[in-house]
């Protein structure tokens, strides 16, 4: 029974995510099997995790086959003699697989960090006449993955749009860019105090809070919806995606990111059971189209377009670049299809408000 009470506080952990044990448990035994034939193991139902037989051993559920008994009476694999017919500690008929198991204490599922890149620092040094010391770049980006179903998220989708959170008001006004800027910033810096907050011990709905009121601290509230923000991090979290998993999920449905690639993140004995998403996120939507028109144009960009999905290169341009782009062959239609909807709702709005308080004030 000890050893049954093992495999299922092993099995537990592996549920929550996970991967390290404790030196009294038996280390988690996984299968990973390529069963669609594209060369990982990556997709739902293709990893799980093995159970104890009644032997002492260890069967992968995948592929998994009731044995048969001859005329003698003696059992065997109808996937061949070569694999062994053995009862399940849990009580039931003979079975065999053909999927060999994993010691992950021997044999650890080897994880690639996170890309965490911080990208380029606004406002750097200057000199006594304020003149730029350092690089200017003009709608720069910075690197970031998610992860989509699978090991290490529990077969959670993290890459999973949730709709519409950042509203980009870049044309709004000349004096509001400087807020709107900063968007993309504050949705970092609220998402890791929400992050933070909950692998502290907080709930989801508490970390969610501190989130929700990190992000709009030094940016315009009304470029968040600061609701459906709250709602998306208290979802993020219960699924057990990390900080950068939630930076891209939410920039990424506000249409301010550009998907890169795709590249294995988690690999056991060299199988791929976990993939990434590589992205290049941009302070504002418009700045994401812009990137994604005009890199063509230049020849700059030739050679490394945007990099790798494991390694975006989401630089900005610079001035002189900027300078050569021709927007007369750029479509941005779908950035002003975004801005004349949102000034017609604007003005619905707007005057709604003034016919209720004419009404108020008529009927005083």
């Amino acid at each position: 029974m000890s050893a049954v009470r093992s495999h299922l506080a092993a099995a537990m952990l592996f549920m929550t995510g996970v991967l390290v044990f404790p030196a009294s448990a038996v280390a988690q035994q996984l299968c990973a099997v390529d069963l669609d034939g594209n060369g990982d193991a990556a997709d739902e139902g293709e990893t799980a995790t093995c159970h104890l037989t009644a032997s002492g051993g260890w069967m992968c559920p995948i592929g998994q086959t009731t044995c048969e008994a001859d005329t003698a009476g003696a059992l065997h694999c109808p996937l061949g003699d070569q694999y062994a017919c053995e009862v399940p500690a849990s009580g039931g008929a003979a079975a065999c697989s053909a999927n060999p198991c994993i010691d992950t204490g021997a044999n650890p599922v080897v994880e690639e960090a996170a890309l965490d890149d911080p990208g380029v620092e606004a406002d750097g040094e200057v000199d006594a006449d304020g003149n730029c010391l350092g690089t200017i770049e003009i709608f720069s980006g910075r690197a970031a993955r998610c992860r989509p179903a699978g090991l290490s998220t529990t077969f959670q989708n993290c890459c999973k749009d949730k709709g519409k959170i950042v509203k980009d008001g870049m044309g709004g006004s000349i004096s509001s860019i400087s807020t709107k800027i900063a968007v993309a910033k504050g949705v970092f810096t609220g998402l890791k105090a929400a992050y933070t907050a909950f692998k502290a011990g907080a709930t989801a709905s508490q970390a969610a809070s501190a989130g929700a009121n990190a992000i709009i601290v030094g940016i315009d509230p009304t470029s968040i919806a600061i609701s459906l923000a709250v709602n998306f991090m208290i979802e993020v979290l219960l699924q057990g995606c990390d900080q950068e998993d939630m930076e891209v999920g939410m920039l990424r449905g506000s249409g301010m990111c550009h998907e890169v690639g795709s590249y294995c993140s988690s690999k056991i004995l060299g199988i791929c059971v976990q993939k990434a998403k590589g992205h290049c996120c941009f302070n504002t939507k418009l700045g994401r189209i812009i990137q994604e028109q005009g890199r063509p144009q230049l020849k700059s960009f030739a050679a490394k377009g945007w990099g790798t999905a494991k390694k975006p290169y989401c630089r900005g341009f610079t001035a002189e670049e900027f300078q050569a782009l021709d927007f007369s062959k750029m479509d941005l239609s779908e950035y002003y299809e975004e801005i004349e909807a949102r000034a017609q709702s604007e003005i619905q709005i707007d005057m709604k408000d003034k016919i209720d308080a004419y009404m108020q004030t008529i009927s005083n």
